[in-house]
């Protein structure tokens, strides 16, 4: 099917509008997480207090001789980790194959814009969900495996409060954690833009406005949920 495809070719169809809606989804997805992880303390987002948390969490698990508790919430943090992996896998898998066989898009389209199915390039259309879902595997796995490094350097603590090492390692097994979070809470924000990505099929209007609810989705659960006032000693 691609083989006698050229990029003019796949690019034909595509406007002015869709450039715009596809530049919004772009925007949104780099600037929204740049902004998530370097937000100002006064207007710190969720992530970024979770953070602290973090570090404390470490702290207090130094000081504790007895460490399941401890182990059973990396491993549940592993086991959450893994299990929105194997979705992404499972949902790419699925674009994959509607991009192999565009009928049931073209049926929809011609329902929705009846004489317009035939102008659509479909499988271009899918390309930003397969790219969101890639990126969100990709940063799935990396969680993952770097929680494991956390849990690792957490089993290397010392039960001794007297070792001058058990500290500085908690304080790494900290960083660890947190950097295991940033790629998942990344892996969660590909998910919801290639959610916004599927509406590009009905039009550049629908992928400008599903961006437009992904970023605002995004944006409310880190900098306006009750989960952050909650963590910052506010009313919920």
């Amino acid at each position: 099917m691609w083989e006698d495809v050229t990029l003019p070719a796949l690019l034909a169809p595509l406007t002015l509008w869709d450039a715009g809606a596809l530049g919004l989804l772009a925007l949104g997805w780099f600037g929204l997480g740049y902004w998530i992880e370097h937000a100002p303390a006064r207007f710190a987002s969720v992530s970024s207090l979770m953070a602290q948390y973090r570090r404390d969490w470490m702290a207090r698990m130094a000081e504790r001789d007895t460490r399941i508790f401890d182990a059973q919430i990396i491993a549940s943090l592993r086991q959450g980790t893994n299990f929105f992996a194997s979705t992404c896998v499972l949902a790419l898998g699925g674009v994959l194959a509607l991009m192999g066989n565009t009928e049931p898009l073209t049926m929809l389209a011609d329902e929705i814009a009846p004489g317009h199915a035939e102008d659509l390039a479909f499988q271009v259309r899918l390309m930003p969900v397969v790219v969101f879902l890639t990126t969100a595997f990709l940063r799935f796995v990396w969680a993952s495996r770097v929680f494991g490094y956390c849990a690792v350097v957490m089993a290397s603590v010392s039960n001794d409060p007297a070792d001058p090492e058990g500290p500085p390692r908690a304080a790494q097994a900290a960083e660890l954690n947190i950097r295991a979070a940033a790629n998942f809470n990344r892996g969660l924000r590909g998910m919801y833009f290639a959610l916004a990505s599927v509406a590009w099929v009905l039009g550049a209007v629908a992928l400008g406005a599903a961006a437009l609810v992904a970023i605002w989705v995004v944006w409310s659960r880190e900098f306006a949920s009750a989960p952050r006032r909650i963590l910052r000693g506010e009313e919920p």
